[in-house]
């Protein structure tokens, strides 16, 4: 299956701060609770990770998944203004990775916090 990107959306700051986000959130994830786990650098089809984040993620090869379907589903996000996902009124995420995807933002919003990330804190919140 080929993804096709609206382009306009691929420029979006909104978008591109939106992916830069799930990038951290998921590698903070990976880090506290597949500490054990095999991590490899994470190189994604339809991302450059490079280019977006200015470095290359590494993460076991379960996160490796969560993180490109939640880069797909957020370039492709047919809502405009987008809301945060948990209040949307239609859930493109697959059932299984909507449920992961809250179980990484719950864990991660708050060792980011923790660690002085206001900025997350609100986004958390809004």
């Amino acid at each position: 299956m080929i993804i096709q990107f609206c382009p306009e959306k691929n420029d979006d700051p909104k978008v591109i701060g939106d992916l830069k986000t799930l990038v951290k959130f998921i590698e903070v994830y990976c880090e506290g609770q597949h500490d054990d786990a095999d991590r490899e650098g994470t190189d994604l089809k339809t991302h450059n990770l490079q280019e977006l984040t200015g470095r290359t993620p590494r993460l076991c090869p379960d996160c490796q998944k969560l993180l490109a379907h939640a880069l797909v589903k957020r370039t492709v996000c047919p809502m405009d203004p987008k809301p945060q996902c948990k209040h949307c009124p239609k859930h493109c995420y697959h059932p299984n990775y909507r449920q992961k995807i809250q179980e990484v933002m719950k864990y991660s919003g708050r060792k980011l916090v923790m660690r002085g990330r206001v900025d997350y804190l609100l986004h958390l919140l809004f």
